[in-house]
């Protein structure tokens, strides 16, 4: 006859103890990285120059002040009395005319300004007789 019962009574400690561990942690994950925002064409007074070719640009501003490159951009910065605004023109694929894609404006004295008033107020700089 086989005696199991005391063979099995130094096992219960184990498993008691077994019964308390603590499960390992997850690996943290880290959160899904956050798309930058597209520019709303639509903001207004923006759709006045957003998607504009340069032709387009200076038929409502007149001639540009500066017209250069940086990098694969070619920027086009007109000045008025109230502010200075800068268009950056990227082609939408490759061998396309280049289009506004971005702008900003400041004040003559280099602060942040709302770029749909700058907008407005070189719009009425080319208007002006």
């Amino acid at each position: 006859m086989i005696r199991r019962g005391p063979l099995l009574l130094p096992l219960v400690p184990a498993l008691l103890l077994a019964g308390c561990a603590t499960p390992a942690p997850k690996p943290a994950t880290a959160p899904p990285p956050v798309a930058p925002k597209p520019v709303k064409i639509h903001e207004a007074g923006l759709e006045r120059v957003m998607g504009k070719t340069k032709a387009q640009l200076v038929a409502l501003f007149g001639e540009a002040d500066l017209d250069g490159h940086e990098g694969q951009a070619q920027r086009l910065q007109f000045v008025g009395p109230a502010c200075v605004l800068d268009a950056y023109l990227y082609p939408a694929r490759a061998g396309s005319e280049p289009v506004v894609t971005y702008v900003d404006a400041r004040t003559p004295s280099g602060e942040d300004m709302d770029r749909a008033s700058c907008i407005a107020s070189l719009s009425r700089r080319s208007a002006a007789p």
